[in-house]
């Protein structure tokens, strides 16, 4: 029973002198098994001493009061031993038979008390009927029978509140419902022993209708203990049911409404096991996203999550959805998202209301010319039953390299730099070509440069300058394979 009372910092300093001996300090998991068990178990011994005396005594008085008071610690005793099995249990991990884990035993143990707890409110309200209608039963109120229950009253307020620490830290139900149990025991038994005051004084003072007060406080007993039963009962059969906490689901479905990103939240569902909650959401996503996109929002998902329950394991689905924002642009890269292709280059002509497509796509070099041609086939049938206002698609098919090149040298051409410099110096919007490298790579030149523009340009015209000064640059000299021109702004060469 002393260990019963340990703080965590008890458990703390044990964990400590176990490593300095050369002993494995607890883990958090073990830790909290280990103050759980332990309170479960000082519960289980306070039971037992506490209903053999309160049987004793009221078999001894013949006190219905006492008698309810010893069934009820009775059935006290095995929720006790219940729970001090279930929160064994509980906290076992998951494993292959039972994925969610055990924490459901915890709710059953809990569903189990309250079955108990009816049966003995039955009892009691039929055994006081009897004594208040049919059969008279003198009561002996003696000094032990008062020393019983106000011991009993002391050791219930000591492990009910016991119980209630280590049922708060860690949110253990089986544990809070025996904490509950024993608040109200405390109250229960001082009814009793009020029943049993009047009792003496209508029996000193000759007063017939006080005589009915024991069986009267085992009435007001049994309506104490109904009431915690109906109170325990219904947050055990929601927990056995799978009830969503009251007001969880609406402060996470607003929460993660606010997640940037994320177009609708779809589903929210949530279900306990033992002290462990478990979130199951469907979120709509915007279907151009990427996949390490889709990954980093269900991140931010599983935090806003977290943010109201802290310790649920969460499962965020991700649903693609179209925004009403979409142009043809989106839709088309839509589509081909869908495939898990890559458009670029994406061009639409408007020719006499009709709508004519142009596309640049790539795919793995190592492919075959018909093997990429069903692929894009497949595509641009699919992008007409989505997009039916398109009446043609010519899509231009590019190699996207599957392999790492291994350049069989780097090239000094002063000549050829000059040369280069010279054709963008005829572009009045380019302030300046510089960092050039010429590489050969299976025989053919690569050159690639940095040119500085205003900061001011749009994207779109700077694309033009790149794609004009990289065909001036092709006609200038013609040995050039590829050509890779880096834009950036003037105030980058200013730093």
């Amino acid at each position: 029973m002393g260990s019963h009372g340990r703080s965590m910092a008890d458990f703390c300093l044990i964990g400590d002198n176990a490593s300095m001996s050369g002993t494995p300090a607890l883990s958090p998991s073990e830790l909290m098994r280990a103050e759980k068990r332990s309170a479960a178990g000082g519960s289980v011994v306070a039971a037992v001493v506490i209903t053999g005396l309160k049987v004793v005594v009221g078999v001894t008085t013949g006190s219905l009061g006492i008698l309810s008071e010893a069934a009820h610690s009775g059935l006290d005793l095995i929720a006790a031993l219940l729970t001090f099995f279930s929160v064994g249990v509980s906290d076992k991990p998951a494993d292959a038979d039972h994925q969610y884990g055990h924490g459901k035993i915890e709710n059953f143990s809990a569903f189990v008390e309250t079955g108990l707890l009816l049966l003995t409110c039955a009892w009691i309200i039929y055994e006081a009927a009897v004594r208040l209608f049919f059969r008279r039963i003198e009561i002996e109120p003696s000094i032990a029978a008062f020393a019983v229950m106000i011991f009993s009253m002391g050791v219930d307020w000591w492990r009910s509140r016991a119980l209630g620490r280590i049922a708060t830290k860690y949110d253990s139900q089986a544990l809070e419902a025996d904490a509950l149990h024993f608040s109200t025991d405390i109250w229960s038994a001082g009814v009793v022993v009020i029943g049993l005051l009047l009792v003496l004084i209508g029996r000193t003072y000759h007063v017939d209708w006080l005589r009915d007060s024991d069986p009267l406080a085992a009435l007001f007993v049994a309506g104490v203990v109904i009431s915690v039963s109906w109170r325990l009962a219904r947050r055990t059969v929601d927990a056995l049911l799978d009830a969503a906490p009251p007001g969880v689901r609406s402060q996470i479905y607003d929460a993660v409404s606010h997640v940037d990103g994320v177009l609708e939240v779809d589903r929210v569902r949530i279900r306990r096991a033992g002290n462990r909650y478990f979130a199951d959401l469907a979120v709509g996503l915007n279907r151009t996203v990427t996949f390490q996109r889709s990954g980093q929002l269900t991140e931010a998902v599983t935090d806003a999550v977290h943010a109201i329950l802290p310790n649920a394991d969460v499962t965020v689905a991700s649903l693609p959805r179209a925004q009403h924002s979409e142009n043809i642009f989106d839709r088309i890269r839509a589509v081909a998202t869908r495939r898990n292709l890559n458009v670029h280059d994406i061009s639409v002509q408007d020719i006499e209301g009709q709508l004519h497509v142009e596309q640049h796509v790539e795919l793995d070099e190592r492919m075959s010319l018909k093997q990429a041609h069903d692929q894009v086939t497949e595509l641009e049938a699919d992008m007409r039953r989505d997009l039916p206002e398109i009446t043609d698609i010519l899509t231009h098919i590019e190699s996207e390299p599957a392999t790492i090149e291994r350049p069989e040298a780097v090239v000094s051409n002063t000549e050829l730099v000059h040369r280069l410099k010279a054709v963008a110096s005829q572009f009045p919007e380019v302030m300046d070509v510089h960092d050039f490298i010429i590489k050969r790579v299976r025989g053919r030149l690569y050159i690639s440069c940095h040119c500085t523009l205003s900061d001011e340009l749009s994207l779109a015209r700077v694309h033009e300058i790149q794609t004009e000064l990289e065909i001036r640059f092709k006609l200038d000299a013609p040995e050039l394979f590829r050509v890779l021109i880096h834009p950036e702004p003037i105030t980058d060469n200013r730093r």
